[in-house]
């Protein structure tokens, strides 16, 4: 990016930054029907608690001492929210969030994507019922209401700041996708799509499509792939589809199933999590990850993640920088 100068000074940065994150959780709590809870920074290695990803992804993990035992540090917490909320006894239509604070050391470095990973972790028990496109519709609608209402805290905090967003959030499957724009990757699909609406949420990641290919790699053991996605808004400052958040309505005994026979992963029926999802034990769940720094970039109209966390970049990434006038935290 040529000529970038910030529309916020450092200072600045930091005080909107506090901003964001305290008034999008405040929002984020009120219209889900959220409680704050403590989590883990590790888990142990073999408990079949950690998130996959897209199953290639090397945790960090080390030697405790005093057990013998192998922690991993989590890539996020989505089996393990599951579990906390069978074990505080959540009512149905309520939930919990965390700060959740990750190292993912494979991820390749550049504007958007950081070995750093810290994102509102949040999970909500629901009913049989609810286990539909239109809940999973109106809980994404709600999440958008809390993103336009950090919004305008921010801009009116703000006033140099000019993000815009739609008033509506629109909605397209991958498989609407592909056959709009088959000539695309994934990703120009995604950017098309997020240019078009402004914001998007686009739904069915993880399976197969007429193609044969995937949209994108999704961990077969938490979201029901048929209803899951991701919330896209279009940034300006990259000309890209910017990724908010991956969430979705969390697999049951028959997805999970299906979802392990497809990619070749039974053995994880031994592990302790999906035991207790089979045996009926844990409650049937909606939930995801909103990106923090992620959401505090896009408000913030910065034109790097790292001007909104500190992380360890490649020299590469250090100059590029430099060069185009971007102050790294």
């Amino acid at each position: 990016m040529e000529k970038y100068i910030s529309k916020l000074s450092e200072f600045d940065t930091q005080n909107a930054i506090a901003l964001v994150k305290e008034k999008f959780s405040s929002e984020l709590c009120a219209a889900l029907d959220l409680s704050r809870v403590s989590a883990p920074l590790f888990v142990k290695r073999g408990s079949g608690i950690n998130d996959d990803l897209n199953g290639v992804e090397r945790p960090v993990d080390f030697d405790i001492k005093e057990t013998g035992e192998i922690a991993e540090v989590v890539h996020s917490l989505a089996k393990w929210k599951r579990m906390a909320l069978m074990r505080y006894g959540f009512p149905i239509h309520t939930g919990l969030y965390t700060d959740m604070n990750a190292i993912r050391r494979d991820e390749i470095c550049d504007n958007i994507h950081s070995i750093y990973v810290d994102q509102w972790d949040w999970e909500k028990v629901i009913t049989a019922e609810d286990r539909n496109e239109e809940y999973l519709k109106a809980t994404v609608r709600s999440i958008y209401g809390a993103i336009l209402r950090t919004t305008a805290a921010v801009k009116e905090k703000y006033p140099a700041l000019d993000t815009k967003l739609p008033d509506f959030i629109s909605f397209v499957s991958t498989y609407e996708l592909e056959e709009k724009y088959p000539d695309l990757t994934p990703k120009e699909r995604e950017n098309a799509a997020a240019k078009e609406c402004g914001a998007v949420f686009v739904m069915k990641i993880g399976g197969r499509l007429k193609s044969g290919e995937k949209h994108d790699g999704r961990a077969p053991d938490y979201d029901d792939w048929s209803l899951n996605g991701d919330i896209l808004v279009y940034n300006p400052m990259l000309d890209s589809a910017f990724e908010i958040s991956s969430m979705g309505i969390r697999v049951d005994r028959e997805s999970l199933i299906s979802q392990l026979k497809a990619e070749n992963a039974e053995d994880r029926l031994k592990y302790e999590f999906h035991t207790l999802l089979m045996n009926g034990s844990l409650p049937l769940t909606i939930g995801g990850g909103i990106g923090q720094s992620r959401l505090c970039m896009f408000l913030l109209q910065k034109a790097h993640i790292g001007e909104v966390q500190v992380s360890i970049w490649p020299e590469r990434e250090v100059k590029k920088c430099k060069a185009a006038g971007i102050t790294l935290l």
